[in-house]
């Protein structure tokens, strides 16, 4: 499988990204600056974490102008698979292949932690790795990490269960006292309606690497490569 790390000014993860997807998974890698526009030789394209652009204006809103995105636009209408972390979901809000928005967190502080998700499906290829309502431990580092949107967006995502992630206790709750940033429904992660673009604000390439003592990242990223499953679709 072809992977695409996508490369902007201020990006600060994407070396990590390749880093499990090219050496510990042995899978086709290629770094793709912002300004290229030919991405037809890739299966999955990756937003990274980072500041693209610095951030300005709001996170992610210049990014989604870049000829590299437009061409990751094209990419999802074709069906292919797209995943956004962290600034990477920012971007992909802000370039409407996801609904809502990513706002300032509740306290409005930076906040640099690990916190347990709770796995709310495993029939797409994203999760079909994880059991079903698994609890993992994922890092986060954001300061605009708080998921925001109209109460008519948030019934379609819960109906057509597009939700994928959620923040949790350890056993799985999934209330405000294990909500760090104040996102609507505790949500961490969510897909589009088709299923095969996700945004995710944790970061699972920083708990992939065995050195590391976490692999509940490295899950999310093997299912990738596992055709053997049948993976339904949003919907079906």
């Amino acid at each position: 499988m072809n992977f695409g790390v996508l490369v902007f000014p201020g990006s600060n993860c994407d070396r990590d990204v390749a880093m499990v997807t090219r050496d510990l998974l042995q899978q086709p890698t290629r770094m793709v600056w912002h300004q290229e526009s030919d991405l037809t030789d890739l299966d999955v394209v990756i937003i990274p974490g980072g500041f693209s652009y610095g951030d300005y204006l709001r996170c992610g809103a210049i990014a989604r102008f870049s000829p590299a995105l437009q061409a990751t636009l094209v990419h999802a209408q074709q069906g292919k698979m797209v995943l956004g972390i962290c600034n990477g979901f920012q971007v992909l809000t802000e370039a409407g292949l996801l609904p809502g928005a990513l706002v300032r967190n509740r306290d409005l502080h930076f906040i640099c932690d690990r916190c347990y998700l709770k796995v709310e499906r495993t029939d797409l290829a994203w999760t079909q790795a994880y059991q079903p309502q698994q609890v993992i431990t994922l890092p986060i580092a954001h300061g605009e990490g708080c998921y925001y949107a109209e109460p008519n967006t948030l019934k379609q995502l819960e109906a057509n269960r597009q939700i994928l992630f959620r923040y949790c206790d350890a056993q799985g709750n999934a209330d405000i006292a294990a909500n760090p940033n104040g996102s609507v429904g505790n949500i961490a992660g969510i897909c589009n309606h088709q299923g095969n673009v996700l945004g995710m604000m944790p970061h699972p390439e920083r708990a992939s690497d065995p050195a590391l003592g976490y692999l509940d990242g490295l899950q999310l990223f093997q299912g990738l490569l596992d055709p053997a499953r049948q993976v339904a679709t949003i919907g079906s």
